[in-house]
């Protein structure tokens, strides 16, 4: 697309959010509690262990190893890091009535840039993108676990527009939490709070991208 072309669309750059807009969260609360219950551990020990290491597992600041020991294996199991994380890859399914159908069309129109701009660790995230194969429909990963930073952090949004190289007024944002969708539009992007699929596209019609 060349830049005559590219003066004629809204934006120059969409960024999607990954659990909740194309995916099922990765490693959220529901997803977390199905996996302890079948692995018969106790929810609350589990979450009062969960929060400190879990922002240094997303920030890409320890591994899934890592993590799993403070959270799980402090004291031995009878099981492994390997059957709990596999247990883990298997929260993440295509999400019902999500929006991967609405990426993969914009990316057959090769009309604008898009990308991810997700919170998430970095085994979790790249499962994610291989299985799904998101990285085929997309030209940049602005993923917490690689930028250092987490949503809804001011500094994030500043990181990514630094990293793409345009506008704020002229990026996109999709995200289903309302918090990171406030936090891209005071970055001055433009921001959706996600809901359905059948929603953003009527956005996105309004907007005059699809």
């Amino acid at each position: 697309m060349n830049d005559l072309e590219a003066a004629i669309f809204p934006f120059d750059v969409i960024l999607f959010d990954v659990g909740g807009v194309l995916l099922t969260n990765g490693w959220d609360h529901c997803e977390r509690a199905v996996v302890l219950d079948q692995f018969g551990l106790d929810r609350e020990s589990f979450e009062a262990r969960h929060a400190k290491p879990n922002d240094a597992w997303e920030r890409g600041v320890i591994s899934a190893k890592e993590y799993l020991q403070a959270t799980v294996f402090y004291k031995p199991r009878d099981f492994s890091k390997e059957d709990f994380l596999a247990a883990m890859y298997a929260q993440s399914e295509m999400l019902k009535d999500g929006a991967m159908s609405i990426l993969k069309e914009l990316a057959a129109s090769d009309r604008y840039r898009l990308g991810v701009l997700n919170n998430e660790a970095r085994e979790t995230n790249e499962y994610r993108f291989k299985t799904f194969k998101i990285r085929d429909f997309i030209q940049v990963s602005l993923s917490s676990c690689y930028l250092g930073l987490r949503k809804p952090e001011p500094a994030i949004y500043r990181r990514a527009l630094d990293i793409l190289g345009r506008p704020a007024e002229r990026v996109l944002f999709i995200d289903d939490r309302a918090e990171n969708a406030a936090a891209a539009s005071d970055a001055g992007m433009k921001s959706i709070v996600f809901t359905d699929n059948s929603t953003l596209r009527r956005e996105l019609a309004g907007l005059e991208v699809l």
